[in-house]
């Protein structure tokens, strides 16, 4: 016993050092003082490892030493940080739901609304062309296809008018919904929706009401196609005025292209949001702005005039073997063109080339008709009049001049008053005519008169002719101005001269188109343009009185132009043009006139560009007058001349001719 408790105290004596040096176990100890009978009950694993390898004293004996105990509970300072991590947490946790909430938040749900939304446009229709009775030349056929994506129709939902209560699933409720609109049966169409293809066309040339039900029906997975297709009933009556459209449904040519915004109207927009599986959600914020249909363009053209005038031209050119002809037909007093003809028009469901009109586009040499405006001008200066007299040779040299002219037939020296003059197209007489007035007058008439200057005709691509400029003409231009020669007009601007006339002396300006009208039907007149007074009523009724033996006296050059019935006024031309080879060989056939001359209601034009055959505007055009006018005084209705009338003598001392 005395050995053991010495070891037990030599031990002690080696850990008292330590313990020592240590206070904390010190005041360990006093801490753990009253837990020791615990503890002793219960050991812990650490504890009881020490009192077994203690002494014979045992546990808490007098030799043995007190067992180890270890300190387990959280310091203050670890507290303190884990506190802290957590409050830092809450408060980025807090400033990032007041950021969410507060200053994002409605950016954040207007973007989530946003991706929701779809839009789906409303195609405008374009609009008709038309004739001056209705007669549609151009209509638009626009018809859709339906397509569906058969993936998305499993996910549709049909639900009732509460919104919540479901009647129906997937393709069996779709094809219910659609089976009436499309006129198909609902069993076949399910099945139609029942599959993996992503774009099955379902239904072709759907009406637009049609496809606009269907898309209100909100089954997801449905499109459609649009498939507008341009009409033109007319085919080729009228087609290069009308125009056509390009692939994309873009103006062209002619009133299309000239009306383009008009005719294509502006689309509307459908705006809707989708739920789950692209199915639009009912009354969830649509919106609908409608489409504005193109507008009804409305042309001053007879249909069946037209028609008539182009078979009369294609059938000339043909047996004159011409470059190209043109016809057209003038209301007077209101500058209406009631037909505009030209060889080899358009069809525009088929077009080619680009729809070039030559009566406006390819001035040329008026010729003898030109005459006309020489002799008016110089009647409106009051230095002629209808019964004036000169000495006219078959050919001329003006004085101070050494340029000689001649006329188109040879003859002997003869005296003719203005009126014969014009009769028998003298260039000799309308040279001596015209000399008596200034260059600069002369042309001021022709601007007065619309030569050199667009018409306003509502197509694109006018060619105005050359300028009139009295400086750069040369010693003989200044001569052949007065015949209609050095100067170029394009058809349009040549008729126009004796409508003028006809009109009692005021150019109207001349148009192609009558209107337009909306979607509702409400009519929008053209702008007219500005009227000019050129020459007084005297000098304007005076001349038509002249222009009339044109027509009527024996050997005239325009008998072919008569007309049975009706008192006709008019003027031939002939001029000489280039021949593509360096010579001036080839011709311009044409002739302008009035009908009827007492009353007048339509001017009529006539040009054939290069004859092979014919040459002269009396052989040529003025048949063309004669056939076009005849047609169009019982297409409209025009009463026949009820009054005879006397004419100017084209011969000093002559019988006044009496005509009617």
């Amino acid at each position: 016993m005395t050995a053991t408790r010495g070891r037990t105290q030599a031990d002690a004596k080696t850990r008292q050092p330590r313990e020592a040096r240590d206070p904390r176990v010190q005041a360990g100890a006093r801490t753990r003082t009253p837990r020791t009978a615990p503890r002793a009950a219960a050991p812990t694993p650490r504890a009881a490892a020490v009192t077994a390898g203690s002494g014979s004293g045992g546990s808490g004996g007098p030799g043995g030493s007190a067992p180890r105990a270890w300190r387990v509970g959280p310091s203050s300072r670890r507290t303190r940080i884990m506190i802290g991590v957590v409050l830092v947490a809450l408060v980025l946790f807090a400033v990032r739901l007041v950021q969410v909430q507060v200053v994002q938040g409605p950016g954040l749900a207007e973007a989530a609304s946003s991706s929701r939304m779809r839009e789906y446009p409303i195609h405008a229709q374009r609009g008709d062309i038309v004739d001056a009775d209705g007669a549609v030349l151009a209509t638009s056929v626009m018809t859709y296809d339906i397509q569906v994506d058969q993936h998305q129709i499993p996910a549709f939902v049909y639900y009732a008018e509460d919104g919540k209560t479901v009647l129906g699933r997937g393709a069996s409720a779709a094809a219910e919904l659609m089976a009436p609109l499309l006129g198909v049966d609902a069993h076949e169409l399910g099945a139609q929706l029942t599959g993996s293809n992503g774009g099955l066309i379902i239904a072709r040339n759907v009406t637009p009401e049609v496809r606009n039900q269907l898309l209100d029906l909100g089954v997801n997975g449905l499109t459609s196609n649009l498939e507008e297709m341009r009409v033109y009933p007319a085919g080729v009556t009228a087609g290069s005025l009308v125009g056509w459209v390009k692939s994309d449904g873009e103006g062209a040519a002619g009133i299309e292209y000239r009306f383009d915004d008009l005719l294509g109207g502006t689309d509307g927009l459908r705006t809707g949001e989708i739920g789950v599986g692209g199915v639009m959600i009912p009354g969830a914020g649509q919106t609908v702005t409608p489409a504005d249909n193109g507008d009804t363009v409305h042309l001053t053209i007879d249909s069946d005039l037209q028609q008539r005038s182009q078979e009369i031209i294609d059938a000339k050119v043909a047996e004159t073997v011409s470059e190209w002809g043109a016809v057209v037909v003038i209301e007077v007093g209101t500058g209406r063109i009631l037909s505009w003809a030209e060889s080899g028009m358009v069809d525009p469901n088929d077009p080619s080339g680009y729809g070039r009109l030559n009566s406006l586009q390819s001035p040329y040499e008026p010729g003898s008709t030109g005459k006309i405006l020489t002799v008016a001008a110089a009647m409106e200066e009051g230095l002629v009049t209808p019964t004036s007299e000169f000495e006219v040779p078959y050919t001329y040299t003006p004085p101070n001049s050494s340029q000689t002219f001649k006329d188109h037939t040879e003859h002997e020296t003869e005296r003719l008053t203005v009126t014969g003059i014009l009769a028998d197209s003298s260039n000799t007489g309308t040279i001596q005519i015209g000399q008596l007035m200034s260059d600069q007058t002369r042309v001021d008439y022709m601007d007065s008169f619309g030569w050199g200057a667009p018409t306003g005709v509502e197509l694109a691509g006018e060619t105005a002719g050359i300028a009139l400029d009295p400086t750069k003409w040369d010693g003989r231009s200044r001569f052949t101005t007065m015949f209609g020669q050095h100067v170029q007009v394009n058809l349009l601007q040549n008729t126009n001269v004796i409508a003028t006339l006809a009109n009692g002396g005021v150019r109207t300006p001349l148009h192609l188109v009558d209107g337009t009208s909306d979607d509702d039907g409400r009519f929008t007149p053209s702008a007219s343009g500005e009227e000019v007074r050129v020459v007084s009523p005297e000098t304007a009724s005076d001349m038509i009185r002249m222009l009339e033996s044109v027509t009527s006296e024996d050997g005239a050059t325009g008998n072919r132009a008569a007309i049975d019935g009706y008192r006709v006024a008019g003027k031939t031309g002939t001029a000489q043009v280039a021949d593509g080879q360096g010579g001036v060989t080839a011709t311009a056939a044409s002739f302008v006139g009035v009908v009827p001359a007492d009353a007048p209601r339509i001017a009529v034009g006539v040009i054939l560009f290069k004859p092979q055959h014919g040459f002269f505007g009396g052989t040529i055009a003025a048949p063309v007058f004669h056939d076009v006018a005849s047609f169009a005084l019982q297409t409209l209705g025009i009463p026949p001349t009820g009054e005879k009338a006397t004419l100017f003598p084209s011969y000093p001392g002559e019988e006044p001719p009496t005509v009617g």
